[in-house]
């Protein structure tokens, strides 16, 4: 479906798919005509994405050359979207490493333009003084613009939109804290710009000619520091005035556990967020226009992308969010197969209970489970789990939900992430907390034998040495209590939420159990 003169749509291959802003172009690309392929490291997390049946999905790797060539054939326009982000002390050489192999094989593949999303850098810098991410983020535009290929990089500072992490960051921290303390960044100058202007860049970017290949600074409309945008969060948001006490002594590390603390962004993803905010950040030229014209209202102002985020989150309408991707460090692995696992132990909790609902009405409570809805159980013992967790680098429990009643493969879940699902029956999620073994938790909505609605709940962990042994061990003591509860209560909900008219007859009590 394509040709010269750009008229047709383009085949586009999106690396990144699963993340925040790639989640977000391929339906955008696909309501401009072009086609899509995207490549993913695990393409059952883009299954259930409203647009996952118009765009194909390819299994890969961006460190893996063979995947990468056989992504990138017959591909007119490759976006790279991705960067291993706090991903350990190499995570600047995997960066390297990754963006080589990319544009070696788009040059290969004869792939006609390459486009990247990176980050502003400050003026006048040198890049040995900017922050691992900034620095490594500038070398990834180098190294694709120097591929052989047209490119096109994008540089944005702060974006704003409905799940973005800087949103997300900006928005606990002015919620949450009408009297704060704060390190003396939030007086750095910053171009925000929204989601929807980055979209319509990087869309936009695709039918640039031939001879372009160079960065361009993308922004919104307005320069304002960290503590203007609080101050008008404040404002849009309809909150009293905030009261805000710059302390210049707080270190970057020391600034990312506050984040950590208050916000949902875990100190892992907040440190190079905050680090990026030492230096001004705003745009020296708008030559994207040339190419990539503005249309009427745009680029949207400040307060305005706010109320628009915020009015997406109320509604319950946020696509992608900051932890739509894998977070760092973080268990990636698959649940073994089972019972026919030969991997080493596998400990398992089951409960199970009858319950007075028909499966629907079950489902809908497994299903709304986590965020607002809680976990059904000992609340304080999964706020004390989720705070331990955020106390050394982990994800805690305060990522909520995407959406207050809907999930899908991928989502992530307070500190699980929805592994797999299938609609009426099954929920499975793996854990993502600071643990030494792997772990997993599924729930079941059934028919027993006997016709009647059946709970079926199963906790999984597969300890990684001594240390994961004996943590099963010394947590298993609490299972009744935590699991056990959390099983009767789910019960009780889905009862609850059912007419009179429509329970399902029940035997005694008796009939209901529960067993480790």
């Amino acid at each position: 479906m394509s040709d010269d003169d750009g008229r047709l749509g383009l085949r586009c291959v999106v690396t990144g798919a699963t993340g925040y802003i790639g989640g977000r172009l391929v339906p955008e690309l696909l309501a401009d005509g072009h086609r899509v392929r995207c490549l993913a490291r695990s393409p059952a997390k883009l299954r259930d994405y409203p647009w996952a049946g118009d765009a194909e999905v390819v299994r890969g790797d961006v460190t893996d050359a063979g995947s990468v060539a056989e992504a990138l054939r017959g591909t007119d326009v490759a976006y790279y979207l991705v960067h291993a982000l706090g991903t350990g002390h190499g995570f600047e050489e995997t960066d390297r490493k990754a963006a080589r192999i990319f544009g070696e094989q788009a040059r290969a593949a004869g792939v006609r333009r390459i486009v990247y999303l990176g980050g502003l850098t400050p003026a006048g810098v040198p890049e040995g003084q900017l922050s691992p991410h900034l620095r490594s983020r500038t070398e990834v535009g180098r190294i694709l613009l120097e591929s052989g290929v047209p490119t096109t990089v994008l540089r944005a500072a702060v974006i704003i939109g409905s799940g973005s992490a800087s949103f997300e960051m900006l928005r606990y921290l002015t919620e949450r804290l009408p009297v704060m303390v704060t390190p003396s960044w939030v007086h750095t100058r910053i171009q925000p710009i929204g989601v929807r202007d980055v979209l319509r860049a990087l869309v936009g970017s695709a039918r640039m000619p031939a001879d372009v290949n160079r960065a361009f600074d993308i922004g919104g409309p307005e320069v304002l520091t960290y503590l203007e945008m609080m101050q008008r969060y404040a404002v849009v948001a309809a909150l009293p005035h905030r009261l805000i006490l710059p302390v210049p002594v707080l270190t970057p590390r020391l600034s990312s556990l506050w984040v950590g603390l208050v916000t949902p962004v875990p100190a892992s993803i907040a440190r190079p967020l905050t680090e990026s905010l030492r230096h001004e950040v705003v745009c020296h030229e708008h030559d994207l226009v040339r190419y990539v014209p503005d249309p009427p209202g745009h680029p949207i102002g400040f307060d305005e992308t706010v109320s628009l985020a915020l009015r997406r989150v109320r509604d319950a309408q946020v696509t992608t969010r900051w932890s739509s991707a894998s977070v760092p460090g973080a268990p990636s692995d698959p649940l073994p197969t089972d019972p026919d696992w030969a991997g080493g132990s596998l400990y398992t909790d089951r409960r199970e209970r009858a319950v007075d609902a028909p499966p629907e009405a079950l489902w809908r409570v497994i299903e709304g489970i986590g965020g607002d809805n809680g976990w059904y159980s000992f609340r304080a013992a999964w706020s004390v789990r989720g705070r331990l967790d955020r106390l050394v680098g982990g994800v805690g429990l305060r990522r909520g939900r995407r959406d207050a009643g809907r999930l899908r493969v991928g989502d992530s879940l307070d500190f699980w992430r929805v592994e797999e699902i299938e609609p009426g029956r099954l929920l499975r999620l793996r854990a993502e907390l600071r643990l030494p073994g792997l772990a997993w938790l599924e729930m079941y909505a059934e028919v027993g034998d006997d016709s009647r609605t059946r709970y079926r709940q199963r906790a999984l962990f597969h300890p990684h040495g001594l240390l994961g042994h004996a943590y099963w061990w010394g947590v298993a003591p609490f299972h009744a209590v935590v699991f056990g509860s959390m099983a009767r209560n789910i019960a009780k909900a889905a009862a609850r939420d059912t007419p009179v008219d429509r329970k399902v007859p029940t035997a005694s009590a008796s009939g209901i159990h529960s067993r480790m």
